[in-house]
């Protein structure tokens, strides 16, 4: 198979879809990898290490999406690449489409099969492909605010741990999955009260048990939010439907009562955000006021440590890679349920139904555009 790697162009998006072992594990494997100029730059990967490791390196990303059967990336696609999109190309990246109306309509008009990170699955039902970028942005969400929550930033002035005779600064996390957990981390390291809410009483008891009472919890409710925000200097939005849009658990009217300053990250802005107020910022332009409260809302927070995200996503998107390639797209989704998961678009068709729900679209299960699959998961 021929696997393209364009550069990335999302506002300061320096990460990379694979690392130069990624290539060469392809490579070894028989397949032709092809790489823009300079992909890898940003991640600290050298155009020669690729060539190294089996690469041919070309000049644009024209000649990358021509050439590829299987173009790997890491963000979603955005307007100037739309027009390199063609009929069956394989894209591998996250998609998060949901809230990406025009995407979705232009890969489906492309007939583009799009396969994305965030809805494939393992054996255990967990998201293998996000959580390596989950566990980065978790704790970057603190290192983020404990940042923005300085003076000169804008913040309240507060130092999240406090000192002997300071209080410190009261941490409030929506969530309490990969993000939630992670983020509680290096909150707790930090020496901040941490809150976490969750509707699964199941997990909450987990993280009592992780965190061995360090940190509050609370079942989730209207009240139970309002409550515990409004006397917090940071809140870390961490919520995560599966390939739905995000809910919004924080309307507007409830940022009246946080006080001013405090910081709001939203780590689930790529599916909308879990904060009403919520739209997405970029690296360059990372944050705004609503209510006197200042909120960070950048789309690919991992992005900003691009070195450790690309090895963390290569490690995790590497054995999906090398199914697709070696067994080809019909066979490799056949044979791995998981993997089916994460097809969003196939023949011009949406074929994820929480993807459909959320934007108003028909739905069209794989099983009934693809030979084979049905009859298996007859057996």
């Amino acid at each position: 198979m021929k696997i393209g790697l364009p550069k990335e162009i999302k506002d300061n998006e320096y990460r990379v879809g694979l690392t130069p072992a990624g290539v060469q594990a392809l490579s070894d494997a028989g397949h032709d990898l092809y790489v823009q100029k300079s992909a890898g730059e940003g991640s600290g990967f050298a155009d020669e290490q690729y060539k190294q490791a089996g690469a041919t390196i070309l000049d644009t990303a024209d000649e990358v999406w021509q050439t590829g059967d299987m173009i790997v990336k890491v963000k979603e696609p955005i307007a100037p690449e739309y027009p390199r999109m063609r009929e069956n190309q394989l894209l591998f990246t996250y998609l998060h489409l949901a809230p990406e109306f025009e995407l979705t309509k232009q890969l489906l008009e492309r007939k583009v099969i799009g396969v994305a990170y965030e809805t494939i699955t393992d054996k255990k039902g967990t998201l293998p492909l996000l959580t390596p970028m989950s566990e980065v942005a978790g704790r970057m969400s603190v290192q983020v605010g404990a940042t923005y929550l300085e003076k000169m930033n804008g913040g309240r002035g507060i130092l999240l741990g406090g000192v002997p005779g300071v209080p410190a600064a009261n941490v409030v996390i929506i969530g309490g999955g990969i993000v939630g957990t992670e983020a509680a981390k290096m909150a707790v390291g930090l020496g901040a009260h941490v809150t976490i809410i969750d509707k699964n009483l199941d997990r909450l008891r987990q993280l009592d048990d992780i965190f061995l009472s360090k940190v509050q919890t609370l079942a989730s409710s209207r009240y139970a939010i309002e409550e515990a925000i409004s006397h917090a200097d940071l809140v870390i939005g961490a919520v995560l439907v599966v390939g739905a849009a995000a809910p919004k658990l924080v309307t507007r009217d409830m940022l009246k009562v946080i006080p001013n300053g405090a910081v709001l990250v939203d780590v689930a802005v790529d599916q909308g955000g879990c904060f009403e107020t919520t739209h997405a910022t970029t690296h360059s332009n990372p944050t705004y006021y609503e209510e006197g409260v200042l909120h960070y809302c950048v789309a690919n927070m991992p992005g900003a440590v691009p070195r450790t995200s690309t090895f963390a996503l290569t490690n995790a998107t590497l054995p999906y890679a090398l199914d697709l390639a070696n067994k080809g797209f019909e066979k490799a989704i056949r044979e791995d349920e998981g993997l089916k998961e994460g097809v969003n678009t196939y023949g011009g068709k949406l074929t994820y139904e929480a993807v459909a729900a959320s934007q108003d679209l028909e739905y069209t299960p794989l099983e009934n555009l693809v030979d084979g699959i049905a009859a298996k998961a007859a057996n």
